[in-house]
């Protein structure tokens, strides 16, 4: 992967797959550039490119501290300035909140690709002292309890599964990137509630809303495309359990990015 360095000083690792306009995938939470891998190569296969990046404290990215969504929005700029310029983001789950957030911020983003935006919209929140609470768990050496904590309060999945999740061979890699989800408590936190400037960003906006996915999810890609003037709403059958299909994910982008 090759890197590109934030306005902070963070080093931000990202890849590319293909040629032709520039689309950057934004990954959610407790998830890394390389499974983002097959977005990038459906998106390749549809004549783009397709460009993946380590989140801050993901990966082969690094971390400095004190996080803010600001930073954030600053990395991504930074791998668009690596990679062109200017392109289409596709955003899911919290990296939807991110793209949405780096687009009020004036990041220099063609169209926006929102795909399964976790926006509370200030309604049943988590407790507000969360990120702090995992901070401390990491801090403590807790990391196993700071993303089963996560999971449990932060993204609302059920006991038995977070357990399921915790006995899995993946749980490894979580323990790997358990600072991540103290700055994404801290990102759906902070921006619960999009900001004006973020419900009325210039670009064009595509919400994206797969099926059997979260009761949350189910209220929000509608809502925010109301909130968001000229915001198309488009389901995708074939995205089944927050998980964007990559090909069906990629015929969306293509239909409106060309």
């Amino acid at each position: 992967m090759a890197h590109v360095t934030s306005e902070d000083g963070t080093p931000i690792a990202y890849d590319t797959i293909g040629t032709g306009p520039v689309v950057v995938v934004v990954n959610g939470a407790m998830s890394k550039a390389s499974d983002a891998v097959p977005l990038a190569q459906a998106l390749a296969d549809a004549g783009f490119t397709g460009v993946v990046f380590d989140r801050r404290a993901r990966g082969d990215s690094g971390d400095t501290r004190p996080y803010s969504p600001d930073r954030e929005a600053e990395d991504l700029a930074a791998v668009i300035s690596a990679t062109g310029g200017t392109a289409a983001v596709l955003g899911h789950s919290s990296g939807a909140i991110l793209a949405l957030f780096a687009a009020s911020r004036g990041v220099p983003i063609d169209h926006l690709f929102l795909s399964e935006p976790p926006f509370r919209f200030g309604e049943d929140d988590p407790a507000t002292d969360l990120p702090d609470r995992l901070q401390q768990m990491v801090d403590d050496g807790r990391r196993a309890d700071a993303v089963t904590t996560f999971q449990l309060e932060g993204v609302g999945l059920p006991p038995a599964i977070v357990e399921q999740i915790r006995d899995s061979p993946m749980f490894d890699g979580l323990l790997a990137i358990a600072q991540s989800v103290v700055y994404d408590a801290t990102l759906a936190r902070d921006l619960s509630q999009p900001t004006p400037q973020m419900l009325t960003v210039a670009m064009p906006v595509t919400i994206l809303l797969g099926s059997d996915t979260f009761p949350l999810l189910e209220a929000a890609a509608p809502r925010l495309a109301e909130a968001i003037s000229g915001a198309e709403l488009v389901r995708v059958p074939e995205s089944v359990g927050h998980r964007p299909d990559p090909a069906a994910t990629a015929r969306v982008i293509a239909a409106r990015n060309n």
